[in-house]
């Protein structure tokens, strides 16, 4: 029988726990002349020590949406879905640019690329169209999705990568609270700063 990709997404993860880290790369990055080159050499390093997810942000992509939600005014869902489609869009980006990148989809994917030793990068909207668990609210950015995706994976920590240093909680969404499994360890790095990356995992 062949079961479909989103019936893996949600009822296989769970059951991996093979994640150490989820690092959430902020699609703000891209914004910044070198950022992202710089980050991506720093998370190949970490990876080679830890087994790490690569969750993206919105940016620019997720903005646009923004931005026409403003012009036109978008129905919660739609504005919800074209948001997720934006971090999946940053996904492939991440995983071409990333030197030893493959973008994965679902926990088998994702099972996959770290069997062959390579970093998974997650386009998140299969998965979460399937599984459904966040609000329908610009309230959820892809700082709580990262949230959510690290309990599901299990994993022990998320890094929150972004333009500027600060305490992690002061740089996120405000339904992340309620987003962060009571098991995970949360903290932010700048990415002028994310040579530190290693120390936080």
């Amino acid at each position: 029988m062949i079961i479909p990709r989103e019936a893996i997404a949600v009822s296989d993860t769970r059951r991996v726990g093979m994640v150490d880290a989820v690092i959430k790369i902020g699609g703000a990055l891209l914004h910044e002349p070198g950022a992202l080159d710089t980050v991506g050499r720093a998370v190949v390093t970490a990876a080679r020590a830890r087994r790490l997810l690569v969750v993206p942000g919105g940016g620019p992509f997720a903005d646009a949406v923004r931005a026409v939600d403003r012009g036109v005014g978008l129905a919660d869902d739609a504005a919800h879905w074209m948001a997720i489609l934006g971090m999946e869009q940053y996904a492939h980006l991440l995983a071409r640019r990333i030197d030893g990148a493959r973008l994965v989809e679902c926990a088998q994917e994702m099972r996959a690329a770290l069997d062959a030793a390579q970093l998974p990068v997650l386009a998140p909207y299969r998965w979460l169209r399937a599984a459904d668990p966040l609000p329908h609210s610009w309230d959820v950015t892809s700082d709580s999705i990262a949230a959510w995706v690290a309990g599901e994976v299990e994993a022990r920590t998320l890094v929150l990568i972004k333009p500027v240093a600060g305490d992690a909680m002061s740089l996120v969404d405000a339904y992340f609270a309620r987003a962060v499994p009571a098991h995970l360890r949360v903290s932010s790095v700048a990415a002028a700063d994310v040579d530190q990356i290693g120390s936080l995992l």
